[in-house]
């Protein structure tokens, strides 16, 4: 099985489908050995807040949504009169997206796509620098996305923290849905700000601005920041060899670059998922 194809098996169905339909969680990624990181899925399917604000408003041409979820981003660039386009493994992401207002393909990141180099933004907020678990192989897939000199938007951990993990997305409760359930297993990564300009350095990736928006202490644990990080490509990336696999996974997904996408007629701080606890 493909890259592609376990990341659709894993986000496009239950319990992830059912927390975005409904509007709420709790939603977690569980480890094997019982860690759980929250998904903030109240935040991903309300408006856009100050911290995701701070973010479209730096954004610059026409703008690729990866990892887009329920749309808030898309939908606002939308009302904005931006263009702008989300990519989700999930098909209950992109309806929701649609449902909003926001234009949204059903594709993986990894997968092709519409009007490759033509992008002048690319946004990995909530987490999604986590998406394959290999930040370095996503930072250059995404550079083939983008024209010379686009700009990347990504949120990263508040923790100094560089970490490669198998999980699966999980109730929290166990049983059918929980660390009792077969398979689903997909690696994530979780990167802070010093890490990523790491893996940005090594991928053809400039930083141009760092900045950190504070939440309500009710909505994150601990008031948590939301810390982003702003790259300009040096120039076209180069992919190489040992990570031509890596980038450009083989896709078993029936949807095509000739799909079309979905349409329909974003307070200032850290990224999607919060602080991982321990489960008891």
């Amino acid at each position: 099985m493909s890259p592609t194809t376990n990341r659709a098996l894993t986000w496009g169905a239950d319990p992830y489908a059912d927390a975005l339909r409904s509007g709420r969680g709790p939603l977690f990624l569980r480890r094997p050995d019982g860690w759980l990181l929250p998904l903030e899925v109240e935040r991903w399917c309300a408006g856009a807040d100050a911290a995701d604000l701070s973010a479209l408003r730096r954004c610059e041409g026409p703008v690729l949504d990866i990892g887009c979820g329920p749309g808030r981003l898309v939908a606002a660039l939308a009302a904005q009169g931006s263009r702008a386009l989300g990519i989700d493994v999930s098909e209950a992401a992109v309806a929701r997206t649609a449902a909003i207002g926001g234009a949204a393909l059903c594709r993986s990141v990894f997968d092709s796509l519409p009007d490759e180099g033509s992008w002048g933004t690319a946004l990995l907020l909530d987490g999604n620098i986590g998406i394959g678990g290999d930040p370095r192989a996503l930072l250059l897939r995404t550079a083939e996305l983008l024209v010379p000199r686009g700009l990347l938007i990504v949120e990263t951990t508040a923790a100094d923290v560089d970490e490669r993990v198998q999980v699966r997305v999980d109730t929290g409760h166990g049983g059918r849905h929980g660390q009792d359930g077969p398979g689903g297993l997909f690696p994530w990564a979780r990167v802070g700000t010093p890490a990523l300009l790491r893996h940005a350095a090594a991928a053809g990736w400039a930083p141009v601005e760092q900045w950190s928006v504070a939440g309500p202490p009710d909505h994150r644990p601990e008031g948590a920041e939301r810390c982003f990080v702003a790259l300009r490509r040096r120039a076209r990336a180069t992919i190489p060899r040992s990570l031509g696999a890596a980038v450009r996974p083989v896709s078993n997904r029936a949807d095509s670059a000739n799909s079309p996408a979905v349409t329909s007629s974003q307070r200032e701080r850290k990224p999607s998922p919060g602080r991982p606890v321990a489960d008891a």
